[in-house]
C-alpha cells in the first residue's frame, strides 16, 4: 500500500456505543449517575445498580429520555450471592463501570474496625466480585473476542498518592489499581479491556461533607493545578472514551482526571 493510499484510509475510531449494554454500580447519584447518562448519550443501554430504588428510578428516567433502555437492579454489591445472581441474569453485558465506593476519612488510630471492614469490603472486595461475575457473563458470548468488552474501575487520585486521614481509602484504591493491571493482562486474550479512572475531589454527595470545611476546601484547591474542583461532566467524556472503540488499544492503565494533583 502506498503512503497516500494509507493516509486516505485513516478514520478516527468511533466513540459510539450503540448495540452495547453497560452495567454501572453506584448508579443512583454522583459520578455513577453521570457515567450512566454519558453511556446512554453515546448509545448504550443501561443496567443501573445501587441499594436505593428511588435514586435509580430518576437516573433510569433520564436514560430512557435519551432513547435507551434502562433496567433498574436494586442490589447491595457487598451481597455476593445476590450480586452474582443479578449479573448472571442479564440479557447482555459489554461494559462495566465499577463505581460503588465509600470513604471514612479519619486518623488511622481513631478508625473503628467496622469502618475499616466496610471500606475493604465495598471499595476492593465488592469491586473484584463485580468484575468476576461480569466477566463470567461477558464470556458466555461466543464472539466476545471480536466484540470486545470494557471494565472501568472507579479508582481515585488517592490510588496513586498518599494522604493523611485516608490510610485505608488509599490502601483500597492502590489495591484497585493493582487489580486493574492484573485483570487487564488476564483478560487481554478474551478481548476485554480493563482500565481505571482516577478523579480528584469532585462536587459529589460523597465529597460534599468534607468540602464543607473551609480549611479543607482551601487545601484541596491549592493542590489542584487547574484551581477548581471537578464536576461530574468532567468525567463523562473519559468514561465514554474508555468504553468505546476509540480506546481499543488501551488496557491495564489509569486515566487520571485530577486537574494536575498528581503532577506535582
Amino acid at each position: 500500500m502506498s503512503d497516500n493510499a494509507e493516509i486516505d484510509t485513516l478514520r478516527t475510531p468511533s466513540f459510539a456505543l450503540h448495540g452495547r449494554t453497560a452495567l454501572v454500580t453506584g448508579a443512583g447519584r454522583g459520578l455513577g449517575a453521570g457515567a450512566a447518562i454519558a453511556l446512554a448519550e453515546a448509545g448504550a443501554d443501561l443496567v443501573l445498580m445501587s441499594r436505593t430504588e428511588s435514586e435509580l428510578d430518576r437516573v433510569a428516567e433520564r436514560v430512557r429520555a435519551e432513547g435507551r433502555e434502562a433496567r433498574v437492579a436494586v442490589c447491595d454489591v457487598t451481597d455476593t450471592a445476590r450480586l452474582e445472581a443479578t449479573i448472571a441474569g442479564l440479557d447482555a453485558l459489554d461494559i462495566v463501570v465499577n463505581n460503588a465506593g465509600i470513604n471514612f476519612p479519619m486518623p488511622m488510630l481513631e478508625l473503628p474496625v467496622e469502618k475499616l471492614d466496610q471500606m475493604l469490603n465495598l471499595n476492593l472486595r465488592a469491586c473484584l466480585m463485580v468484575a468476576r461475575f461480569s466477566v463470567e457473563r461477558m464470556l458466555r458470548e461466543e464472539n466476545r473476542k471480536a466484540r470486545g468488552g470494557a471494565i472501568i474501575n472507579m479508582s481515585s487520585q488517592m490510588g496513586h498518592v498518599g494522604a493523611p486521614t485516608r490510610v485505608v481509602y488509599c490502601a483500597t484504591k492502590h489495591g484497585l489499581e493493582g487489580m486493574t493491571k492484573a485483570l487487564a493482562l488476564e483478560l487481554a486474550e478474551s478481548g476485554i479491556r480493563v482500565n481505571s479512572l482516577g478523579p480528584t475531589f469532585f462536587e459529589t454527595p460523597l465529597a460534599r461533607p468534607m468540602l464543607a470545611d473551609p480549611q479543607f476546601r482551601t487545601d484541596v484547591l491549592d493542590r489542584i493545578a487547574l484551581g477548581r474542583l471537578g464536576k461530574t461532566e468532567d468525567l463523562m467524556g473519559a468514561i465514554v472514551f474508555l468504553a468505546s472503540p476509540a480506546a481499543a488499544m488501551i488496557t491495564g492503565t489509569s486515566l487520571l482526571v485530577d486537574g494536575g494533583w498528581t503532577a506535582r
